[in-house]
């Protein structure tokens, strides 16, 4: 037992550890991995410094089963003062439409994929933001989508000083 935890903690050290810009990330699984036309997770997130610029990514995990080569998704964003700040309906690629090779990382058949959605933005008021996401794909339940979320990082390439 006590060697699990210390792998256990070692583990969760290295990955908090090795992604510096990440902000926020959460991932919701979706119950008996069917997403539900009206099952939109809402992703809320803290922004403090607004000066800096943000990468909004979509993470979606699926099984090889899935029918589709892509995903159809709409994202809606709010900001603190409970104002749309963004809406748009997004196409994901999870396998390739010529191979059918499954894109992203995972093994067996299950595999992660994460797209940006949101490239460069400035979020101009600290607080809370909320995303949610609706799937697009006209069929309800989808099958074969065990989770979605959001990561939202600190851009690398405009850091504060280089603007």
């Amino acid at each position: 037992m006590h060697k699990a935890l210390v792998v256990w903690v070692a583990a969760l050290l290295i990955l908090t550890g090795c992604d510096p810009e990440r902000v926020y990330e959460q991932n919701v699984d979706l119950p008996e991995n069917n997403w539900q036309i009206d099952n939109a997770p809402i992703f809320e997130f803290e922004i403090q410094d607004t000066t800096q610029v943000y990468d909004v990514y979509i993470n979606v995990r699926y099984n090889l089963q899935y029918d589709y080569y892509n995903l159809y998704l709409r994202h809606q964003l709010i900001g603190p003062d409970s104002t749309q700040l963004s809406a748009s309906l997004h196409e994901l690629l999870l396998m390739d439409p010529k191979t059918g090779q499954p894109l992203g990382s995972g093994s067996s058949d299950t595999y992660d994929v994460q797209a940006l959605v949101l490239d460069d933005i400035q979020f101009s008021k600290a607080g809370t933001y909320k995303l949610q996401l609706t799937q697009y794909m006209r069929r309800d339940p989808l099958p074969h989508i065990m989770a979605v979320g959001v990561r939202v990082a600190e851009d690398p390439a405009s850091s504060k000083g280089e603007q």
